[in-house]
């Protein structure tokens, strides 16, 4: 996915969210999530934490080289042990608490993607940036890790808030592209599922019976590890 395509899948995804909270009344940011202990409150605060990383990884100085894929990004390494999950976990019910109300939450959410939208909308193709993990990574590689953290939690908030999910087509092209390689459209298609359905079979978020998931592996899905 070139740099364009997957700043303006982040862009759409983002902006997609950015409605979607707005205007939520104090109950429903109160709302329990799958992502437990997180609260729908929360929740954000975690996509505008991971988010949040990338003015940083830009203000310094740029690997010589790109070592790490998008999916190679998803390794179940320590990035994902339950002492980091449990920081994880801290981070983003910290993030939330700055907020005074959730209308101010979810302004800080509109401005922390603007801002990392004008950021990188800014610097040169080929961008290497050296995420918090140690990555170095294209800019574009990891800004498609971003858009699957919009997007599936997007999915898991739209859950919580019992609303339709929002996923944008450009952010489920990104995703499904990082699941299934180029090509993708025609094979998770002849699943007869929406692009919803499959992301959240595909990311754990619902079972896959026995037929399902011979069918979900004859497609060669890249299973990605999620904390």
């Amino acid at each position: 996915m070139s740099d364009g395509h997957a700043l303006a899948a982040f862009r759409a995804e983002c902006a997609a969210l950015s409605e979607a909270v707005s205007g939520l009344g104090e109950a429903e940011w109160n709302l329990p999530t799958r992502c437990a202990p997180w609260t729908v409150r929360d929740l954000l605060g975690h996509v505008s934490v991971v988010i949040d990383w990338l003015p940083a990884m830009l203000a310094a100085p740029a690997p010589a080289a790109a070592e790490i894929s998008a999916v190679e990004y998803y390794r179940p390494d320590d990035r994902f042990s339950p002492g980091t999950n449990g920081r994880r976990i801290a981070l983003a019910q910290d993030r939330a608490a700055l907020s005074v109300d959730g209308t101010a939450h979810a302004e800080d959410f509109a401005a922390t993607w603007r801002r990392v939208d004008a950021l990188c909308g800014v610097e040169p193709a080929g961008r290497v940036v050296r995420t918090r993990h140690g990555d170095p990574m294209l800019l574009s590689e990891f800004l498609r890790t971003r858009v699957v953290e919009v997007a599936v939690h997007g999915l898991d908030l739209a859950d919580a808030l019992g609303r339709e999910p929002w996923l944008t087509p450009a952010a489920a092209d990104s995703v499904l592209e990082l699941l299934l390689g180029p090509g993708h459209g025609a094979a998770a298609e002849g699943l007869g599922w929406s692009r919803p359905h499959f992301l959240r079979k595909a990311t754990g978020r619902e079972p896959l019976t026995d037929a399902e998931s011979a069918r979900v592996a004859r497609l060669g899905i890249r299973w990605l590890a999620l904390g």
